[in-house]
């Protein structure tokens, strides 16, 4: 641990922290690929040094289990600093793109270029995780970042702050720890981009900010994310599969988790006895005593939670769980078996351990009922129809998508994990987060030969035909119009 306290952050400060990144930016210290290279090592030393203090820190904000932290977080982060320096070489190189006929003889190349000082204001849900990941992007493209974690995962902020200080280049990465105060300073000030993962209300609140500067922005938030599931499934495979997306994710406390579930009248209750007995398998009887689910990140969020479980309209539609310990910040898992339509549970994001399940006459009507709702992050559908996988991918508008099973599609480096609509705009996760963070500059390569007289005045007609021909790309028409022939 570093000696003495910290001081905390002036909000005053903003503007000069600013301006000296971007001094440190202009030196073209990022730019270089050994700086990128150090500082992704960095962080690469960084985890592997510290994942104990790590490990901890998750634990004392969420109860996060052990095995859970690591996983989701620690190996998460591991695996994507370990693919940025083995790609970084490779996603720097300049892509060769073709070029036209009205520009021969010439090259040209897409260049990716730093965007300067960018803004990485993560979220308390996965703290580490979705701190580190979005810096490791931007430092990959060669930028200057300040990161802004959660304070509603104290503990996990101030060790990053440590560790940041530690590890990586202070002129050029920091850390920004505060609450709204400290927040709204930093989005008042003109980034080159800003990272933002959270909610849809401070979602609109970021965008607002960064519109006053033009600033462009990726924003990660979320939704209610429904899974389908059909009756011809392996159904223990299957509820198996929710239980891993809904309360082995956090407690449910992740923009992935399983919002809802939609299934047939008569498949629901088979359905519930297998996510019954799978619940019972992984947590125990008493799941409150389980040692394998996440609390409640604060006081705040459980009562949120507790409004939802207990409105009028759905608190009689409990089939599993139900079970609350405001002390411990515990809520078992519950399910819910058709709550209305109009109820907070179906109206907004759940974020936690509550399952509401609802039925329909047929599972194809489960395409209209998603599409009915804003945009989710991820729709999921557990199926053996060909038919109906193949109308599911074609009709349903979400970020991500994932078949037969949940929350694996942020495993895999080469899909992009983002949303669209509500759930949000841009994406990341392997090449695509060095591309968040990059400005693709298109050059044009020409030498002085060439020089055709036909684009210069006077214009005569002959020189209108060739333009034409060359316009049209016609190898034949520019022929006949340097012999003086037409078409016409």
């Amino acid at each position: 641990m570093t000696e003495g306290k910290k001081q905390p952050f002036d909000a005053n400060e903003a503007p000069s922290l600013v301006k000296e990144l971007k001094e440190s930016f202009r030196t073209g210290r990022t730019r270089s690929y050994e700086w990128r290279v150090s500082q992704l090592k960095g962080i690469e030393k960084m985890v592997e040094e510290r994942e104990k203090d790590i490990s901890e820190a998750l634990y004392k904000d969420l109860s996060k289990p052990e095995f859970e932290a690591f996983v989701s977080e620690i190996a998460a982060v591991k695996s994507s600093c370990e693919e940025a320096l083995k790609e970084l070489k490779q996603w720097m190189k300049p892509e060769k793109a073709k070029t036209s006929m009205t520009a021969y003889p010439s090259s040209a190349e897409i260049v990716s270029e730093p965007l300067g000082a960018v803004l990485v204001i993560s979220t308390w849900n996965y703290p580490f995780l979705l701190s580190i990941d979005p810096v490791i992007g931007a430092i990959a493209a060669g930028n200057a970042v300040v990161l802004k974690p959660s304070e509603i995962a104290p503990v996990t902020s101030s060790l990053l702050s440590e560790l940041f200080e530690e590890y990586l280049d202070s002129s050029a990465v920091r850390v920004v720890e505060g609450a709204v105060p400290e927040t709204a300073a930093l989005l008042e000030q003109k980034w080159d981009k800003i990272f933002y993962t959270g909610s849809p209300r401070v979602g609109r609140i970021v965008m607002t900010a960064a519109a006053k500067h033009l600033t462009p922005v990726v924003l990660e938030l979320g939704g209610k994310c429904p899974v389908v599931v059909d009756s011809d499934v392996d159904l223990q495979v299957t509820a198996r599969r929710i239980i891993a997306g809904k309360w082995q994710l956090n407690n449910g406390q992740a923009c992935i988790s399983v919002d809802y579930i939609i299934a047939t009248k008569d498949f629901a209750p088979k359905l519930i006895d297998a996510l019954r007995n799978g619940i019972e398998e992984f947590f125990g009887a008493d799941p409150m005593e389980s040692k394998y689910i996440s609390r409640i990140v604060s006081s705040n969020h459980f009562s949120r939670l507790e409004r939802l479980l207990d409105e009028y309209k759905v608190f009689n539609k409990i089939v599993v769980g139900g079970q609350r310990n405001q002390k411990k910040l515990k809520i078992a898992p519950t399910i819910f078996l058709d709550v209305p339509e109009d109820s907070q549970l179906m109206q907004e994001e759940i974020f936690g351990p509550l399952l509401p399940i609802i039925t329909v006459e047929n599972v194809k009507d489960s395409i209209d009922l998603i599409n009915s709702k804003p945009e989710p992050l991820v729709a999921y559908l557990f199926t053996n129809n060909q038919k109906l996988r193949n109308d599911f991918v074609q009709n349903v508008s979400c970020g991500g998508m994932v078949i037969n099973d949940t929350v694996l599609h942020v495993t895999v480096s080469s899909l992009p994990f983002g949303g669209v609509g509500e759930s949000g705009m841009g994406s990341y996760h392997g090449k695509f987060s060095f591309d968040a963070f990059s400005h693709k500059k298109a050059v044009l390569y020409r030498s002085f030969s060439g020089d055709s007289p036909v684009r210069y005045p006077p214009y005569t007609p002959e020189n209108k035909k060739l333009m034409r021909a060359v316009m049209n790309g016609g190898i034949f028409d520019i022929i006949l119009a340097l012999m003086g022939w037409s078409r016409d």
